[in-house]
């Protein structure tokens, strides 16, 4: 589980970078959110390359954020996240990209980092 501090950190972090164990080597820039206590990203599509496809496979990265870097597992979100893993992303991203992560088929490629 995120401590209050990590989730504080991890909710003011403009993006979050993450490198995936068993995927490209490098840090790659992805939007994060926070609720329930939990630290949550998505892709605006489904990906079977990249850091998302290599996320699918793996289950393992590694994440940072000034102030904390962490290594996580990861697992595809329960759909009743959905409304409020949006409610989290427009209210942390306003604006006309946010349209592109609240689409029912962003919604579907919800992943959850949890702390390991």
């Amino acid at each position: 589980m995120w401590s209050p501090e990590q989730l504080r950190l991890l909710a003011e972090a403009r993006e979050l970078e993450i490198t995936v164990e068993g995927g490209p080597s490098r840090w790659t820039p992805i939007w994060v959110v926070c609720t329930g206590g939990h630290a949550y990203a998505r892709t605006w599509y489904r990906r079977g390359t990249g850091w998302f496809g290599a996320a699918l496979r793996s289950r393992r990265a590694r994440i940072r954020v000034p102030g904390l870097a962490a290594d996580v597992t990861i697992e595809e979100a329960a759909p009743e996240t959905t409304a409020e893993v949006d409610a989290a992303y427009r209210a942390k991203y306003p604006g006309g990209a946010t349209d592109a992560m609240v689409t029912a088929e962003a919604a579907a490629t919800t992943l959850r980092f949890d702390p390991r």
